[in-house]
């Protein structure tokens, strides 16, 4: 068995975004978009599937950092389709994790969390190119998807696109920070001379203040990267907990609460008022071979 865990987020910016400029004012397109990926991943075979999404997309985080990712300047014809297309997957007999205090990641985390000790479960891929969900790999046991590429990166890959192990990610993330979620990171420690201080001690707990005790690590301006990390050790710390995902097993009781058993009967009235017709005949005639 081979589960998916979709990060519905990602999937609704994706399909906004692939929008041509002039239609993007649609408040339906992005949802449509998503419940057809999502109907196509059922189509190509896929049994046990689950979608975390950001009902709120503030969070804890914003409590522990004021620069953490808003909502502000999200447009509305977005932010509007959030419920909307919880609504739309749940109809469509799809186990959705609808994020309030924590975030579609950490639901993410967790489902994988559950998911991987399952010895049923062959494989989970987490489908988003998010760089947080590295840290959640596994070997080939938990794996990322690049949708836009249809890469599969497993704990090798994950080390070899950031030059840690996954286990090093948050480390990692608070180092260079993420301008994507509002952490800036520190100064000075770039992509590389993180990779290289990390790959030696693993963990920012773990990197010594003064130079002199470095060991095995060769990067250029070490001892101003040293200095930087002792004096801003507290904000190197508060930015990989930002950057570590929650795991709340009790997100998913067991494997088949991701058993896809067909549409409920709502989905033909959100169909109706998403203008998906073809969308209902679709999953209509796939319920239909369960």
């Amino acid at each position: 068995m081979r589960v998916h865990l979709v990060d519905g987020t990602y999937e609704l910016f994706r399909h906004h975004y692939g929008l041509p400029a002039e239609s993007r004012d649609s408040v339906t397109a992005a949802t449509r978009g998503v419940v057809a990926t999502v109907l196509g991943m059922l189509a190509d075979g896929a049994t046990h599937l689950g979608v975390a999404t950001d009902h709120v997309v503030e969070s804890f985080r914003n409590g522990m950092w004021p620069g953490y990712k808003t909502s502000a300047g999200m447009p509305r014809e977005l932010l509007v389709q959030f419920p909307l297309v919880e609504e739309a997957l749940i109809a469509l007999g799809v186990c959705v994790w609808p994020m309030v205090d924590l975030e579609a990641d950490d639901a993410l985390a967790s489902a994988a969390a559950v998911a991987a000790d399952d010895k049923a479960v062959d494989q989970v891929a987490i489908w988003t190119p998010d760089k947080d969900l590295g840290q959640c790999v596994t070997d080939n046991r938990v794996v990322q998807v690049d949708r836009r590429s249809g890469k599969v990166i497993d704990a090798a890959g994950v080390e070899e696109k950031f030059g840690v192990p996954p286990a090093s990610i948050p480390d990692y993330l608070a180092l260079v920070g993420d301008s994507a979620d509002g952490y800036p990171g520190l100064q000075g420690w770039g992509a590389k001379s993180s990779a290289a201080v990390l790959r030696r001690y693993g963990r920012i707990e773990d990197i010594p203040d003064d130079v002199a005790e470095w060991d095995g690590v060769n990067v250029r301006g070490a001892g101003t990267l040293a200095a930087t990390l002792a004096a801003e050790r507290k904000n190197a710390l508060l930015f990989k907990d930002l950057a570590t995902l929650r795991v709340e097993r009790a997100l998913l009781p067991d494997v088949d609460h991701l058993r896809w058993k067909g549409i409920k009967p709502e989905f033909p009235d959100v169909c109706k008022r998403i203008d998906a017709a073809g969308l209902l005949d679709r999953a209509t005639a796939l319920s239909a071979k369960l």
